[in-house]
């Protein structure tokens, strides 16, 4: 594509995001928006690149732009799906550029000038040690930051979740010195909602994912009971803000029932 014509598509494209936040103006829009980052590979496959990595290169470029645009549609609170923890089960060769990838994207996110607070989730003593401290120290930078809040899903597990909720639920009991036959015949709702990975994360409202795959694949298991789901063909590192803006009239469209 000539530079003339990708200067013509992007002026369309800013009058088309213009028109849409207009038409937003004044809807519903959910606080907290998680999303699935699926379809570097593809994409990379797709743009004739000879190493994959290359789209994981270009979809961890893009999580910056990602939040950007959430800031600027009001939104409150993001979860980014980077890593699973079956991802962890990669040969060597492939999960090594992986997580370097993710450790630059999250330094990207974290440094000086950016307004959000960052917080890594998952089972992080299921990572390398390197990779744990170098996410851990650039999150800790972020703290006391007032604007989006961020989570970020390194080796995440729905399944895994909930159970070191529960496991999270019965340590803070036993250390009180309460006994845990009384809290297991009073175990409730409650007890896992506040010991998830963030604690901030507990409604979830709307979940995106990329690449037109069509399930959850265990995210957020326990957040995502009465999300609004939207599924986008568009694979991660192609993705707009056209797309957000997309989604969130989608989202505005929706009459949420909770399961009533």
């Amino acid at each position: 594509m000539g530079v003339a014509m990708k200067a013509l598509r992007a002026a369309l494209e800013a009058v088309y995001v213009r028109r849409l936040n207009r038409k937003l103006e004044g809807l519903p829009r959910p606080r907290h928006v998680a999303i699935m980052l699926d379809g570097n590979r593809r994409w990379a496959r797709g743009a004739g690149h000879q190493d994959v990595r290359e789209g994981y290169r270009v979809g961890g470029a893009k999580v910056t732009d990602f939040l950007h645009w959430c800031t600027d549609a009001g939104i409150k609170h993001v979860t980014l799906w980077m890593l699973s923890d079956d991802n962890l089960h990669r040969p060597a060769h492939e999960l090594g550029p992986l997580l370097d990838i993710i450790e630059e994207t999250v330094r990207r996110i974290c440094a000086p000038g950016e307004p959000w607070q960052i917080e890594i989730i998952g089972a992080l003593d299921l990572l390398p040690g390197n990779t744990a401290r170098v996410l851990k120290e650039a999150a800790a930078t972020t703290t006391g930051r007032g604007g989006l809040k961020v989570d970020v899903a390194v080796g995440y597990g729905g399944r895994r979740e909930i159970v070191d909720a529960v496991r999270a639920a019965f340590d803070k009991h036993i250390s009180a010195g309460g006994d845990p036959r009384d809290l297991a015949a009073d175990f409730d709702l409650e007890h896992i909602t506040d010991n998830l990975y963030s604690p901030a994360g507990h409604d979830t409202d709307f979940i995106i994912r990329t690449s037109g795959e069509q399930r959850l694949s265990g995210f957020l298991l326990w957040q995502s009971a009465y999300a609004e789901v939207h599924f986008v063909d568009v694979l991660w590192p192609a993705f707009r803000q056209i797309d957000l803006l997309r989604a969130l009239r989608s989202y505005a469209d929706r009459d949420r029932r909770y399961g009533r």
